[in-house]
């Protein structure tokens, strides 16, 4: 076999080069490139090798020509911003008070959170924007004999000639036979944004309640009267829960003798002068005490003091003089709840002639009381003070 294969590549060793391809073995290669469908199906490869092998070798044929390429997207449209609290009290502001549902479309109530300066939020939008208005002073506190020393510090007292502290550090009221609405703004004195906001902005004739346990108490009831303020002292009572729903220290406990709560009641009436009355901070546990609700109003009457309740105290008699409030504002705390009960509180005092609301010193609650106090004139109704809805008992 070796030998053949030798002498056949010796007989065409001397051939030009070509002259076997028409030899007996590229007959049948050529035989089937010649049927027609291969022939065309052959053409077109050609050329589509052509093409490739011409853009490898001279590149693409477009470049250095002008181009530009643009890239198409549709942008997200930015998310709209939450109404501030001015836009929400400030908007159709007569509509807004008489129906919480007034609100502008998209204007949701509770868009309307409000955020302290130094970051606390309360319920985003704005910090609290209502005016600060003209201070329209009371004079300076301690008034001459309405008070003596105590082992914690002066205490209120009647003096000699019969004024007391609920009188003389009242604010002056004089009705003008509209029907009338006080209002309570408490828990200050703990944040000082707040607590400025709320002497500031609201109108004089509010009045403010102090927390016992505040740093500086003297100066923020002396900064209260300088607007024209007149104060309230907080006083925590025991309520249901308690030690694990605690009030604070000085707490006074129903189920403690009358020397404890004379001691703690001292140090909490000492904190400061200037106040004309208490109010309560929870209690409900107290209240239900004959005994410790009937020694706390003996001695706030023997010292010529006010006490107006939220409603928890509202069957205990006593004190020098005595009101209960019968609204609570901001247990709901979102714009649209506190108007509602603002309305609600408005709508009272035309039909009784009368109305005491109270609420806490949420952000959200100084600015909702500071824009409706602000209409309450032109609505028919006067604001007074709460020591203008208190009475002495028997009277």
């Amino acid at each position: 076999m070796f030998a053949k294969r030798q002498s056949a590549l010796a007989a065409a060793a001397g051939q030009a080069p070509g002259s076997g391809a028409s030899g007996p073995g590229f007959g049948p290669l050529i035989r089937f490139l010649k049927r027609p469908m291969v022939a065309v199906g052959a053409a077109g490869l050609l050329t589509l090798g052509a093409a490739a092998l011409f853009l490898v070798v001279l590149g693409d044929p477009r470049a250095g020509m002008p181009s530009a390429r643009v890239a198409l997207s549709r942008e997200a449209p930015p998310p709209a911003e939450a109404a501030s609290a001015y836009e929400v009290f400030a908007a159709d502001v007569f509509a807004l008070y008489q129906d919480p549902s007034a609100l502008p479309e998209g204007m949701a109530a509770e868009a309307a959170i409000i955020t302290l300066p130094d970051g606390t939020r309360a319920a985003g939008g704005a910090g609290i924007t209502a005016p600060v208005l003209p201070a329209r002073p009371l004079p300076p506190a301690p008034v001459a004999g309405l008070s003596r020393p105590g082992p914690d510090g002066p205490l209120p007292v009647i003096a000699p000639d019969g004024r007391t502290p609920a009188t003389a550090y009242a604010r002056p009221f004089q009705p003008d036979g509209r029907p009338r609405v006080a209002l309570i703004v408490g828990g200050l004195g703990l944040n000082a944004a707040t607590t400025r906001a709320a002497i500031e902005r609201l109108p004089a004739e509010v009045t403010l309640g102090f927390v016992p346990h505040a740093e500086g108490l003297q100066g923020w009831i002396d900064l209260a009267r300088a607007h024209g303020h007149e104060v309230l002292i907080e006083l925590p009572l025991e309520p249901t829960g308690y030690p694990d729903n605690d009030p604070g220290p000085y707490t006074l406990l129903a189920g403690e003798g009358p020397e404890a709560m004379e001691a703690k009641l001292d140090w909490i009436l000492s904190r400061a002068q200037g106040y004309f009355g208490l109010t309560n901070y929870l209690g409900d546990r107290f209240a239900a005490s004959d005994v410790a609700a009937a020694d706390l109003m003996s001695t706030l009457r023997e010292r010529g003091l006010a006490f107006i309740d939220d409603g928890t105290l509202a069957r205990r008699p006593g004190a020098f003089a005595r009101a209960t409030a019968t609204t609570v504002i901001d247990e709901t705390q979102t714009p649209a709840a506190i108007i509602g009960r603002l309305n609600a509180l408005e709508a009272a005092a035309k039909t009784r002639g009368q109305a005491l609301g109270a609420g806490f010193s949420y952000p959200v609650t100084v600015e909702a009381a500071a824009r409706w106090t602000a209409g309450l004139n032109a609505r028919g109704v006067q604001l007074a003070p709460a020591s203008a809805m208190t009475r002495r008992p028997g009277r």
